[in-house]
């Protein structure tokens, strides 16, 4: 029990700081401070949950990273789909968090959506969306994959690794899916502007469960192909 409520924690808060940033600052390619300030949310997120939470559930706070640990051997069935539920209602309170927020306060919603994902910056094309998602969830998981190896011996500085490295794939993600990685983050949102009145991010939000598990299986298999030859 204690590990979800550590990970609802981790991905109310993820939702909250990344997509309400996203909100506040907006992602417009003329606006590019947008971007960086996005991209720099999210990663600092993870650093500060990694702190907080990683000793209670290794703060995975992320359906794809938990799917990669899941067949990487480092947790059970069972705790794999209670993390995924943990996660995915996390996900939904952080957004409902931010449409009470922006709602109460009169804010502008600079995304039109709750930080949604979606295809615009591939000019709608959903098979860019799915190999841009697939590709970078590969690249944070097999990070995360690397970092947490027990043999990899960076104690203290992982959550700082990790998340850098989801910064990094915020700065080239975002112009073109908004940068998903994580298919909770996704669905969260999506289901909050969906009640609001706009669905457009429903409709769509499926690249961004596919494209991530996709890109999370992908890393599994190679590191565990990694590792074993470096044994």
């Amino acid at each position: 029990m204690k590990k979800f409520i550590a990970e609802f924690i981790g991905t109310a808060v993820l939702v909250t700081l990344g997509c309400g940033t996203a909100m506040l600052v907006g992602c417009d390619a003329a606006q590019g401070s947008g971007y960086l300030l996005t991209a720099l949310a999210f990663g600092l997120v993870i650093v500060g949950m990694a702190y907080c939470v990683g000793n209670i559930s290794g703060c995975h706070i992320n359906p794809a990273v938990s799917l990669g640990v899941l067949m990487s051997g480092g947790m059970k069935a069972k705790e794999f789909g209670s993390y995924v539920v943990a996660q995915c209602l996390g996900a939904l309170a952080g957004a409902g968090i931010l449409a009470a927020i922006f709602g109460l306060g009169g804010v502008t919603d600079m995304t039109g959506g709750f930080g949604t994902n979606g295809l615009g910056g591939v000019n709608g094309s959903v098979a860019a969306g799915l190999l841009v998602e697939a590709v970078l969830t590969f690249i944070f998981v097999l990070t995360i994959l690397g970092v947490t190896s027990k043999k990899a011996g960076h104690g203290s500085f992982g959550g700082l690794i990790i998340g850098l490295t989801l910064t990094l794939v915020h700065i080239l993600g975002i112009g073109l899916t908004g940068t998903s990685v994580n298919p909770a983050r996704s669905l969260g949102p999506a289901i909050v502007a969906a009640i609001t009145g706009n669905t457009a991010p429903i409709a769509c939000v499926w690249v961004f469960i596919v494209g991530p598990f996709a890109g999370a299986a992908l890393a599994a298999v190679v590191y565990k192909y990694l590792e074993k030859e470096n044994a």
